[in-house]
């Protein structure tokens, strides 16, 4: 049996995050007050009090979500066995924080960057769609005019799409004319589409400037669906994240193909649990985002 490590993106944030870890565990405490430090402001107070509204604003919530996720981790790295590691958009961060690709304050300093460049963006928006197999969603799109695309390969029955904002509800429209679910998503931008190439251009020189290391367990890209395993590789996929698609159908199958049949999603939420479980059959998934998730993992 392989285990893979999952971790969750933007859209979990949830105020009074973390909290219950701060109180709980050391590792929590000495976390939350060095972000602070090394950001140079109150994440743990917002994270743990609000409001809401900036807590979801993208150069917050990225942080916060990969603290989260990474407290968890380092709550369980010494006594989980696992063989490989994926996350969601911003949860590639912390796979690669898992994996040892990246050090913690380096990863932190990226994902602010990251979700300060993505809260300045006003440019499109996104809509996810629920019950049309990709391909038909992709003839819908290719079909409508302006700037749409597929964002995220979430699901068989999940996809999101991204583009002007006129092109996407077109594209919304039809897809609701021929059975689809639209559901139009709370973003400042069109992320993972070309019309954020204006984030990609000052994010890809912070990352020409970042030390990466050779992972020492496999990590999947979300760019191509597949294993990344040297540096340079590493940090091209992360900067081409941002205006290509999640390929997180290609992620999971892979690493089943590959042998994996235990999904482990660390994080606030269990979105991920979810769509393992909408994708693949016969495999074991568990969710820790809680003390009490990490007690009775430890005493399993």
């Amino acid at each position: 049996m392989k285990t893979a490590l999952l971790f969750p993106g933007q859209g979990v944030q949830r105020v009074g995050m973390g909290k219950d870890l701060y109180e709980e565990f050391a590792i929590a405490k000495d976390s939350y007050n060095k972000a602070d430090k090394l950001l140079g402001f109150g994440l743990k107070d917002l994270c743990f009090n609000g409001p809401q509204e900036e807590l979801t604003d993208s150069k917050n919530a990225q942080p916060a979500i990969l603290l989260h996720s990474y407290i968890i981790f380092n709550e369980l790295k010494d006594i989980i066995e696992f063989e490989v590691v994926a996350g969601h958009s911003l949860g590639e961060y912390t796979a690669h924080l898992a994996a040892g690709t990246l050090d913690f304050d380096d990863a932190l300093h990226l994902v602010r960057f990251r979700g300060e460049l993505m809260s300045a963006t006003k440019n499109g928006t996104m809509s996810a769609i629920i019950g049309m197999p990709p391909d038909d969603l992709q003839e819908v799109v290719n079909n409508t005019s302006g700037i749409v695309v597929i964002a995220n390969y979430n699901s068989p029955v999940q996809t999101v799409i991204s583009g002007d904002v006129d092109a996407v509800e077109r594209a919304g429209n039809e897809l609701k004319n021929i059975g689809a679910k639209v559901i139009p998503l709370s973003v400042s931008g069109a992320f993972h589409s070309p019309l954020m190439q204006d984030v990609f251009n000052p994010f890809r020189k912070v990352l020409l400037k970042t030390v990466f290391k050779k992972p020492h367990v496999s990590v999947y890209s979300n760019v191509t669906g597949e294993k990344v395993t040297e540096p340079e590789e590493i940090r091209n996929t992360l900067g081409e994240q941002i205006i290509k698609p999640v390929r997180w159908v290609d992620i999971l199958k892979n690493m089943n193909k590959g042998g994996v049949n235990r999904f482990i999603e660390i994080g606030y939420g269990n979105v991920l649990t979810k769509l393992v479980k909408s994708t693949l059959l016969n495999v074991e998934t568990i969710n820790i985002s809680s003390p009490g998730d990490i007690r009775r993992f430890l005493e399993g």
